[in-house]
């Protein structure tokens, strides 16, 4: 495919992205599933990122229409100004979804958050029964939490409570996740804050166990969710 200067000026725009040949690579493979007419949950990273703009170029180079479902507030930006057309689940259902991950072990567990959008994330990926996740060679790891900490959102009011039920449950440590362009902590979309946690030993249930916590909307810890693995 041809990736052409505008396409290419956006992603120097954005900043440097890591391994971009290989993220290039798995972009042009997954472009060409997309369809006339789909409907597709667009993920957040610079993967996904990279992916969102190889179907800009399809789109453009084939005259296809496609109506994207965001999972943030940048990416949904990022989509206006590409002419992609925007809905909501409200609105829509997603014929298939792609994402990257920050790790991807052998059973294909995730972690994804780093951005702070997991929320939204996992909501679209469950929506639809075809998934796919771009990931390049750093992100495999043998275990959870190797290279990263799963990411928990909660509610500000339950910050102590969360806390000391993550410590119940294992983790070995948990720290409130600050911002860097403003003083004090991140706040995400839903007007929540992150607690990056670490576990040692991840199991099948942790993912439910930590949702069940009072005060917790999400984690960014994702386990069977039947996902196809692009890389």
């Amino acid at each position: 495919m041809n990736w052409d200067k505008n396409i290419l000026d956006i992603i120097k725009w954005n900043g440097e992205i890591s391994n971009l040949n290989q993220k290039q690579k798995i972009a042009e493979k997954l472009c060409k599933r997309a369809k006339n007419n789909d409907v597709i949950g667009f993920g957040s990273g610079s993967t996904s990122y990279v992916a969102m703009l190889a179907i800009v170029a399809r789109v453009k180079e084939e005259n296809l229409h496609i109506t994207a479902i965001p999972t943030s507030h940048e990416i949904a930006m990022f989509c206006t100004n590409l002419n992609i057309p925007v809905a909501s689940l409200n609105e829509v259902k997603p014929d298939w979804y792609f994402d990257g991950a920050d790790e991807v072990n052998s059973k294909g567990w995730l972690v994804k958050g780093r951005g702070g959008a997991m929320f939204r994330e996992k909501l679209i990926m469950s929506s639809t029964n075809e998934r796919y996740i771009l990931v390049d060679d750093s992100k495999f790891v043998e275990n959870i939490c190797d290279k990263f900490p799963i990411p928990v959102e909660c509610t500000p009011d339950s910050l102590c409570y969360v806390k000391s039920a993550l410590l119940k449950l294992g983790a070995e440590s948990v720290t409130l996740r600050l911002a860097k362009g403003k003083d004090g902590p991140i706040i995400t979309e839903n007007g929540n804050l992150i607690l990056d946690t670490i576990f040692r030993n991840v199991d099948e249930n942790l993912e439910k166990e930590i949702s069940n916590i009072v005060g917790v909307l999400e984690s960014g810890l994702f386990i069977g969710y039947n996902v196809i693995i692009e890389k």
